[in-house]
């Protein structure tokens, strides 16, 4: 009994003293205006949220990525985005007389030393301005003890000091956006988002009542906080819209406190954009991208129901890229199928995977570009054998049939594979490979010889990105620039990749709805109700498919595999990535139409028909210049190259065998008679046949050459070792 005397004595001395320094508010000014108190323009400045948002094109938050543990915060609020009955009932739960007071509430710790003294339910006396103060001054943070005389002293001190220095509007702004609602939920904005789904604009009476209880009581029962509620609600001015009824309030206070904790992310469908463009945390907590959130949103569900329906095929990655063709501005950015993989980090849109057949279109534009085919020409699909380091390469089709000479046209839309290795062949290894550089694909090796022939059929790796900035450059009319995720990245200036003629040409075959018909048939996933360029992919042993195409104002790549590198089971870019591709560009137009482009000057229509009468007589587009004297079209010659030996060999002279008797064979294919051979620097002869040629030891070049111009056709470096021939 003694010791409850002594501590009801304690407190109320504790009181009484906080009472007398409250009444000397008006005689101790000078003292307090020693305090360094921030300005609010610099607590707002420096306020850091816990979440840095992503936002899309239009400003809505797409994306969000935590950045702080210890608490949920948004961004700051200004008051007049605070809803009024939220500021009424804090004010009415917190601090009666907040405008009526200059920092501390006399009356307020005098009823609080009343309620000591009787016994009743204690109530605290901190005011709005006082609680601000402990906010900004840690030396006053709350304490779960409760706090000495000597820091309520200095609490109430830059309480006054803050009143002399802020506007009240200023002080409830800082306090509405600082105080702790519920658990880690810091600030208006957090609470409301978190605990009833919306702006704090938007709060109305009976959830700001909620709100306003759980300040004071985090963690009370929901019988306790529902009738705290109601008794705040009576105590409100009736003023403003109908009164709340108990039924309301008892719905609110259910909603809140069966709301999650708060740590997860509003907004999550743009992971790997967020990761890129948020590294840092901007000002005001949020960055503006070029996506846009509705196509991001039909590209993520997209794929997601793909890859469900591919999943007993050993399919469980994907990455979806859409573009605006007149801007580079990504519209989606979706990098991976995220609880379906397990990768979910990967960027599968940034990846490096063999392209495949996507990458014909490059060779054929280069092809065209430099005058050396048509989209008319003639090329022979039949079976090739080509001498490679190791073994015989034989490029075979995805249907495992040769359908003998066929049209450039045919050739690219129907992806036959043997009549782009020979159009390799014509073009050469390395110019193709510094075309491909020029257009963005910044990891393919310098030289050809890297990928031997099988370059023609996409043994390269590439990534999403750069496939999506090369269609848009058809799409363009052969003009590349960066694509972009911000509009406050620097770009470098555009660079002119073909003539808009040849990217013309080559739009026209890839939207060839019959061209690609000796393939894919008439009706395909690469069909769309509107005109669209589109091309598929398929890397070996179906590892990764690709399917990648445009219209007049989308240019849309889709990528499906494994990040693992495990190889699918009978899916090709037709029926694992296309599906995806049909229904992204059927929703981009669901309201807009799509056709092509006019056709630019210097390409030119002009009637064939080809000498042996197997294809009927067409309309076919030129460059002009290249268009046909007559109106036929002859198969065109294969470019001479050497069989034999192929580059990089290293032979090695038997020392069992007589040097004489000992000969290393040179082979030419589709070599004229005016074609010789030059080794080292010296003529051989003619290469119209077969030579055999006595090996010396050493490094040597060999090099086939068109007698009449000295131009160098082919040619191959080759090794010697051992002993030489001495003839």
């Amino acid at each position: 009994m003694r010791y409850l005397r002594s501590t009801v004595l304690v407190a109320t001395v504790q009181v009484l003293a906080i009472h007398a320094v409250a009444a000397l508010e008006g005689t101790g000014r000078g003292e307090e205006d020693q305090l360094e108190v921030p300005s609010f323009v610099s607590v707002r400045s420096t306020y850091q949220p816990s979440d840095v948002q992503l936002l899309d094109r239009h400003g809505a938050v797409i994306h969000e990525l935590r950045v702080d543990a210890r608490r949920r915060r948004l961004a700051w609020t200004p008051l007049e985005l605070i809803s009024p009955a939220l500021q009424a009932a804090v004010i009415a739960s917190e601090d009666r007389r907040f405008y009526r007071h200059g920092g501390v509430d006399g009356l307020a710790l005098l009823d609080a030393l009343a309620r000591r003294l009787t016994g009743g339910p204690l109530r605290g006396a901190s005011t709005i301005s006082m609680q601000v103060a402990a906010l900004l001054d840690p030396h006053t943070a709350s304490r779960s003890n409760g706090r000495s005389i000597g820091e309520k002293w200095r609490q109430m001190r830059r309480a006054w000091a803050l009143e002399r220095r802020w506007s009240k509007t200023e002080i409830l702004e800082a306090y509405l956006n600082l105080v702790t609602f519920r658990g880690e939920l810091q600030g208006a904005a957090a609470a409301a988002n978190v605990l009833f789904g919306k702006a704090p604009h938007g709060i109305t009476e009976s959830e700001a009542l909620v709100l306003a209880v759980l300040v004071r009581a985090p963690n009370a029962r929901p019988d306790t906080v529902q009738r705290r509620t109601v008794r705040l609600r009576d105590v409100l001015p009736p003023e403003g819209p109908e009164r709340s009824n108990d039924p309301q309030l008892a719905a609110s206070v259910t909603q809140a406190l069966s709301a999650p904790p708060g740590t997860a992310a509003r907004a999550v469908l743009a992971p790997h954009v967020a990761r890129r463009l948020l590294r840092t945390t901007p000002p005001f907590g949020s960055a503006t991208s070029t996506l846009d959130i509705d196509t991001q949103r039909a590209a993520g569900d997209t794929l997601r129901r793909q890859l469900l329906a591919l999943r007993e095929r050993r399919v469980a990655d994907g990455a979806v890229l859409v573009v605006e063709n007149a801007t580079g501005d990504v519209l989606a950015y979706v990098a991976g199928s995220g609880t379906l993989s397990r990768a979910p980090h990967v960027d599968g849109i940034r990846a490096r995977r063999q392209a495949g057949s996507a990458l014909k279109p490059f060779l054929y534009g280069l092809a065209i570009e430099q005058r050396l085919v048509t989209a008319a020409s003639r090329l022979e699909d039949t079976p090739l054998e080509l001498p490679v380091t190791g073994g015989l390469y034989r490029p075979q089709n995805y249907d495992e049939q040769f359908h003998g000479l066929v049209t450039l046209r045919t050739a690219l839309s129907s992806s036959l594979n043997v009549p782009a290795v020979r159009l390799l062949e014509l073009v050469g290894g390395t110019p193709f490979v510094e075309h491909l550089r020029r257009l963005g694909f910044e990891g393919v090796a310098r030289s050809g010889d890297y990928y031997g022939p099988a370059l023609a059929l996409g043994s390269a790796d590439v990534s999403l990105w750069e496939m999506a900035g090369a269609y848009r450059a058809l799409a363009s009319g052969g003009m590349w620039s960066a694509l972009r995720l911000s509009h406050d990245e620097a770009v470098p200036p555009p660079l002119r990749i073909y003539s808009a003629a040849t990217a013309f040409i080559i739009s026209d075959m890839l939207a060839d709805r019959d061209g690609r018909s000796v393939t894919f048939g008439l009706e395909s996933p690469l069909g769309t109700r509107f005109w669209s360029a589109v091309k598929t992919g398929t890397s070996k042993d179906m590892r990764d498919n690709w399917c990648i195409g445009y219209s007049d104002r989308y240019t849309v790549a889709v990528w499906v595999g494994n990040f693992s590198g495990r190889p699918m089971q009978d899916v090709s870019g037709v029926t694992g990535a296309a599906p995806v591709w049909l229904e992204l560009m059927n929703w981009l137009h669901r309201d807009l139409p799509s056709a092509p482009s006019e056709p630019p000057p210097n390409v030119v229509a002009r009637p064939v028909r080809f000498t042996d009468a197997v294809l009927p007589e067409r309309s076919e587009w030129f460059l002009v210049g290249t268009e046909p004297g007559v109106s036929t079209i002859e198969p065109m010659r294969a470019r001479a190259r050497i069989v034999r030996p192929v580059s990089g060999t290293i032979i090695a002279n038997d020392p069992d065998i007589p040097p004489a008797q000992q000969r290393m064979m040179f082979e030419a294919r589709d070599a004229r008679e005016a074609a010789i051979w030059m080794l080292d620097g010296q003529r051989l002869g003619s290469a119209a046949g077969q030579l055999m040629w006595p090996p010396q030891p050493g490094r040597h070049q060999l090099q086939l050459l068109d007698a009449a111009s000295s131009r160098v056709l082919d040619e191959v470096t080759f090794v010697v070792r051992g002993q030489g021939s001495g003839n």
